[in-house]
């Protein structure tokens, strides 16, 4: 009778991880990233053409950290390679989430906090060398990447280097469902507190780096960490490291003085890859307009977003309403797309309906050329401009 009721337990705890292992990444992912619904958009004969003739670009979407194959069609989450297609997205930066604290927030995190990503890696049967190295965490989403682009090398491309951006926009024309992928990290704490961690991100084809995340660490305070800090010595050292190897600095979730400390060593100009604008939506997730403008003039660009904290409303028309602004306050050569898909973060819309955002453009009476260069040539033509030769 012993026997038996340890068998049933076995067995019991069996289905039980079982469930864990094949239901619970989905269901996790379900809870995060969602879609709001929204006054429905008319979609004018005007925005259907224009949209079907843009480069789109997006410099920001955290699909990587999910247990997704992003090869298929997905009915939940927000980024997929046939959503993008759908969506007539021509690039896709995907930024490597390796730590975020438990309770996060936008005044204050501890670095310390326990971490929601170690259980997520626990949840989806990351590697073993994953649950304690940040570093393997980015390296792994990595190699996640590459495995989705050599299964598909017909519809995917990774995007290293100006001559591989270059073909890419020949063989574009040719067929337009191409999409081009990028690798950038989610925070600096991704090197482990390595210099020499950065070549080796860079040579598994990581072309952006962002500095912090939702906490301080080695290279700096954060927006939402404890200190408010500025650069460290140490933080300098990785900034100047990064553009020897024309990688491209984001300072999204960085302190306002970082981001003064950034700007007065930088040797090239920086990105904000996902934002929204202080002026538009007066969000603690969101830095001055003052220090925006300082990043424009120094040749920057600034991606915004599509979720509460960067545009508090995350209707299509004030998304809009948001990039009109940015216009306004930089210029419209320094604005461009920002998403945070796949961030844990609620939107209005997925990847494949960004022709509504083309839609609200128009109606607010952004001219087609203005849009395209928000939708996707500013992210084209900083690239060409700063990835490595």
């Amino acid at each position: 009778m012993l026997k038996k009721c340890l068998f049933i337990s076995l067995l019991v705890v069996i289905i039980a991880l079982v469930a864990v292992f094949c239901f619970a990444p989905s269901y996790v992912e379900k809870q995060f990233n969602r879609l709001a619904l929204h006054e429905p958009i008319t979609i004018s004969q005007q925005a259907i053409l224009l949209h079907n003739q843009l480069f789109i670009g997006d410099w920001h979407s955290d699909s990587l950290m999910w247990d997704r194959d992003l090869t298929q069609s997905s009915d939940f989450g927000h980024v997929d390679f046939p959503r993008l297609q759908a969506g007539n997205v021509a690039l896709q930066m995907f930024t490597t989430v390796t730590k975020s604290p438990s309770g996060i927030n936008y005044e204050h995190n501890e670095t310390d906090a326990s971490d929601n990503v170690t259980k997520l890696a626990l949840v989806q049967r990351w590697p073993v060398a994953t649950w304690s190295s940040l570093f393997q965490r980015a390296l792994y989403q990595a190699q996640k990447l590459q495995h989705f682009i050599d299964e598909n090398p017909q519809d995917l491309r990774l995007i290293d280097s100006k001559g591989s951006l270059q073909q890419f926009v020949a063989a574009r024309l040719q067929q337009p469902t191409l999409v081009g992928a990028l690798l950038g990290t989610e925070g600096s704490h991704a090197l482990d507190g390595n210099l020499a961690n950065i070549k080796i991100l860079y040579d598994h084809g990581f072309r952006m780096m962002s500095l912090q995340h939702f906490f301080d660490n080695k290279l700096g305070g954060s927006l939402h960490g404890a200190s408010g800090a500025g650069l460290t010595e140490f933080g300098k050292e990785a900034v100047l490291a990064m553009q020897a190897l024309d990688i491209i600095v984001d300072v999204s979730h960085s302190s306002q003085q970082v981001v003064r400390d950034v700007l007065a060593i930088s040797q090239k100009p920086l990105v904000i890859s996902h934002t929204g604008l202080y002026g538009h939506c007066q969000s603690p997730r969101n830095i001055s307009d003052e220090l925006m403008q300082q990043i424009a003039a120094a040749g920057g660009l600034i991606a915004l977003g599509y979720w509460d904290g960067a545009v508090c409303d995350i209707s299509p028309r004030n998304i809009a309403a948001a990039i009109k602004y940015g216009i306004e306050l930089v210029g419209a050569h320094h604005i461009a797309l920002g998403s945070d898909f796949d961030g844990a973060t609620e939107v209005a819309f997925d990847t494949s309906k960004l022709i509504e955002l083309t839609q609200s453009l128009l109606d607010l009476g952004v001219s087609e050329q203005d849009i395209s260069l928000v939708m996707g040539d500013n992210m084209r033509d900083f690239l060409l401009q700063h990835l490595p030769d």
